[in-house]
């Protein structure tokens, strides 16, 4: 009887929560990256890793560019890759080559990846989402960009203003993705401008079946700049425990240390870091374990990220110059750069190199040097491409091994169909011959 009591008394004072999926994540206790265009490729998501992020969430991806994609396995490095024929501008002429809208490391990203869904329809939100729910650990829907290529369709911060589509775009989720691939649904929104109609909103999104809501600390109209407002965060958390929802905080955070102290300071479960990770990913590093590095270090590992993650290389480079101070002179010249060895050449990232040459031949970007009036490899270089196999683990890449010959210069993709609703690790996969993308800029 006594045991009883005590039961009954514990439920009446622990706050719910809602129970996590088997094959998704808890967000309590998490410092993590923030989605955002272009700098949330690959690359950065595993330098965030490796200095610490809890969780990384992809880039938001319009559900539109991912229904219809092929999901195929790059034998090179093993990445998970949706592509697609691009639309090629409106011209007659077909597009020579697939686009990379999405990749994935499935084993350095594994139980850490969330996927970031741009969307305005319940429907199109399902479809899109069943893609890639086999291989990822969440769907966060995106309703806080304030950004017109988002808002103008519907989507982002246009979605506050429609509560009854956002609220059925969530249920359709949880219901037809969440519940049959196990995995969590969770939503990013913006502040309103009145804490009364912030608290309406997220009063009925928690009501979902969410299992994590991010609250951005400024409204719609404000932008990076702006100090963020953290005065309705209190509230927020208060309404998302009471339902038993994580509640992560965004908005000038800047360091593990600092999210750590904001988190206890509001009653918030995380805290998500985007502008800072995005110049420096050591960010994530406490300060008694290094704190954050300089930026020569974080650099390397980005470049090494890149190449074994066959990025491509404009996003690449748009990276490097946000990473890279303006006052070098290795900023200008990475500015300057054409592909891979360029910027191993800039940066003197020698051990690199071999692996640098290699992934220019498979972008088709060989010859396009800023640097060298003729790039034609060394037979020093070449063989350390084919033979040299230290040179080989140091930039990432597999061990060479025989495979079918390869189309237009590059190996062959394993291709299958869209996972079942429970993650496994695909096995069989046939064997296709088709060419390897020369870009993964993502459609959004």
């Amino acid at each position: 009887m006594i045991r009883f009591l005590r039961s009954a008394m514990t439920s009446l004072t622990t706050p719910p929560r809602v129970p996590i999926p088997a094959n998704g994540v808890d967000y309590r206790g998490k410092v993590v990256l923030a989605p955002m265009v272009r700098s949330g490729e690959l690359p950065s998501r595993l330098a965030a890793l490796k200095y610490g992020a809890d969780l990384v969430w992809g880039p938001e991806t319009i559900d539109r560019s991912l229904i219809g994609a092929s999901r195929r396995v790059n034998p090179r490095n093993g990445t998970v890759e949706f592509t697609r024929l691009p639309s090629n501008g409106g011209r007659t002429e077909a597009a020579a080559q697939e686009s990379v809208i999405f990749r994935i490391d499935p084993a350095r990203e594994k139980d850490k990846l969330i996927f970031q869904i741009g969307t305005a329809s319940p429907d199109l939100a399902v479809q899109a989402a069943k893609m890639v729910a086999g291989d990822v650990a969440g769907i966060d829907v995106n309703s806080g960009c304030p950004k017109p290529f988002s808002t103008s369709g519907g989507m982002g911060a246009a979605l506050l203003r429609t509560p009854d589509k956002l609220v059925s775009i969530l249920e359709a989720l949880v219901q037809e993705v969440g519940n049959p691939y196990q995995i969590g649904i969770s939503v990013k929104i913006r502040i309103l401008e009145k804490p009364e109609i912030t608290e309406a909103l997220v009063s009925r999104l928690v009501k979902t079946g969410i299992t994590g809501l991010t609250v951005h600390c400024r409204t719609p109209p404000m932008r990076p700049r702006e100090r963020a407002i953290r005065d309705q965060v209190r509230m927020i958390a208060s309404i998302c425990h009471d339902a038993g929802v994580a509640c992560v905080m965004n908005g000038d955070v800047t360091s593990r240390d600092q999210a750590l102290a904001l988190m206890e300071e509001f009653g918030v479960d995380g805290a998500m870091i985007a502008t800072a990770a995005e110049t420096n990913p050591s960010c994530f590093q406490s300060q008694a374990d290094g704190g954050v590095l300089p930026f020569r270090d974080v650099v390397y590992a980005y470049v090494k990220f890149c190449i074994e993650s066959e990025n491509r290389f404009g996003n690449t480079k748009f990276l490097l110059n946000v990473m890279i101070p303006g006052k070098n002179k290795e900023f200008r010249d990475a500015k300057a750069s054409k592909n891979y060895a360029d910027v191993c050449h800039i940066l003197k990232f020698d051990d690199l190199m071999p692996a640098a040459h290699r992934l220019d031949e498979i972008l088709n970007l060989t010859g396009k040097s800023a640097f060298y009036k003729d790039e034609t490899h060394s037979k020093a270089v070449q063989n350390a491409i084919e033979n040299n196999e230290s040179a080989r683990a140091a930039s990432g890449a597999p061990r060479r091994k025989s495979i079918s010959p390869a189309v237009s210069g590059v190996g062959p993709i394993r291709t299958s169909s869209i996972p079942t609703p429970m993650k496994s690790t695909p096995e069989n996969e046939p064997n296709i011959d088709i060419p390897a993308p020369a870009s993964n800029q993502v459609i959004a």
